[in-house]
């Protein structure tokens, strides 16, 4: 796991580039669907490089969604069926409703973040945001 992190907090393409690299000399005979997958969608997983390292790290951690499924896997492992689809909707939709009230840590340099958006997706945060 070390040494993915080292691919996806790179300062720059490039440098993630050489810890592929590395990756795949240490660890490509053992995992060779991994490096390969990265290699063949390398343009596509290197896209985020163009946004800052606060904007970057948002969208490489996961603790907001594994939080998210922690919370729905809670609500469902008790419930041996459902009637139809509607009611786990449903379900789903009270449990993050629910849950949201114990969402208030921010998150770290918010201001800096919602500003280099604002700047990347010009036009398009105003509405959501109501500014």
């Amino acid at each position: 796991m070390r040494d993915l992190k080292l691919i996806y907090r790179a300062a720059n393409k490039d440098i993630a580039e050489r810890a592929l690299d590395e990756l795949e000399d240490k660890w490509g005979k053992k995992y060779s669907i991994v490096t390969t997958s990265w290699r063949n969608n390398w343009d596509n997983l290197t896209n985020y490089f163009k946004y800052p390292s606060e904007i970057r790290k948002i969208m490489y951690t996961t603790n907001i969604i594994e939080s998210v499924h922690r919370q729905f896997r809670k609500l469902t492992k008790t419930k041996g069926a459902f009637p139809n689809e509607d009611s786990l909707l449903k379900l789903l939709y009270l449990g993050i409703q629910n849950a949201k009230r114990k969402w208030t840590q921010p998150i770290p340099n918010w201001g800096l973040i919602l500003s280099q958006l604002s700047i990347f997706f010009e036009g398009r945060l105003e509405k959501a945001l109501k500014l």
